[in-house]
């Protein structure tokens, strides 16, 4: 945004004061508008209008020169942090079960998930992620991406049973971590989305908590369904590991709602710093008045001689 302004507006009021002497000081107007100019004039001139021009041109121009005319242009230049997260979705038997979205008891829980991811991952801003699912093995869905799109056709394209029909969760936050490790960026998240119990990792507990508490890397780990379905101790165990918090998620209503407090809870940096650029114009009319005082000494000397 620019605004043209004074920076010293009052002391245009300077002009005033010529204006005022110019009817009320003529026998002393020569000196006052340009002091010991005299020995520079010869001594006999005749009145002229252009002369009168150059000269009130010459004050005036130097009056706004003195008054500071300046540009100001003032914008803002944010820097946004993005993060780096990868969300870990379980695909394994146990999410056909219906019922957890009560506005629709025939959708199975995946399906819900699935819907749920979906505007998780539209709602980030400035956020590359990843997504790994998992059932008796884990794999990589699809790797740290800005494409929001290619995201959203992922995630619609899951289907139980690519995986198997087991849980492991080991494997997965294995895989995860070995993905966000290459990450260079400063905040890295991993979300753990599962309704069951591992059954099926090759890796141990105790490997993979010491993994997590090694790595600079934040988790979060969400249950969903009945809590008898799975092991909120775990989740708990995994997510301080993780320095990050655990859910639980009874029906579709509150993922979505675990989901929107994630992204709170995450959501962008941005150092929004404003920025005022001041660009100062009184060169111009000081070069102006210059110009003019020059033209009427010139004029008024040659037409004396």
């Amino acid at each position: 945004m620019s605004q043209f302004s004074f920076e010293y507006p009052i002391l245009s009021g300077v002009l005033i004061l010529f204006i005022l002497c110019s009817i009320w000081c003529k026998e002393r107007s020569r000196a006052l508008f340009f002091p010991h100019v005299n020995t520079l004039m010869a001594k006999s001139a005749g009145k002229s209008s252009l002369l009168s021009v150059l000269k009130w041109v010459g004050i005036t121009a130097a009056v706004i020169a003195l008054a500071s005319p300046v540009i100001t242009k003032s914008y803002s230049n944010s820097k946004k942090e993005g993060r780096d997260i990868v969300l870990i979705i379980d695909s394994s038997d146990s999410m056909r079960q219906q019922g957890f979205d009560p506005s629709d008891p025939w959708r199975n829980k995946f399906d819900v998930v699935k819907e749920v991811v979906g505007d998780f991952i539209e709602k980030r801003e400035n956020d590359r992620i990843g997504m790994v699912t998992f059932a008796d093995i884990a794999f990589i869905a699809s790797p740290l991406t800005f494409e929001k799109k290619f995201l959203t056709d992922i995630t619609k394209m899951q289907e139980m049973g690519m995986a198997g029909k087991r849980t492991a969760i080991n494997d997965a936050i294995v895989q995860s971590y070995n993905l966000l490790s290459k990450s260079k960026a400063r905040s890295k998240i991993a979300i753990l989305l599962t309704d069951g119990i591992d059954n099926m990792s090759k890796v141990p507990f105790t490997e993979v908590k010491s993994l997590i508490e090694k790595r600079d890397i934040k988790l979060y780990a969400i249950g969903v369904g009945d809590a008898r379905d799975y092991n909120a101790q775990y989740l708990q165990a995994l997510a301080d590991a993780g320095k990050g918090l655990a859910f639980g998620a009874q029906d579709a209503t509150t993922l979505s709602q675990v989901y929107a407090e994630i992204d709170k809870l995450e959501a962008t940096k941005i150092d929004d710093k404003k920025i005022v650029q001041h660009t100062y114009l009184y060169i111009y009319p000081l070069f102006l008045a210059i110009l003019s005082l020059l033209l009427f000494i010139y004029i008024r000397n040659s037409r004396g001689v």
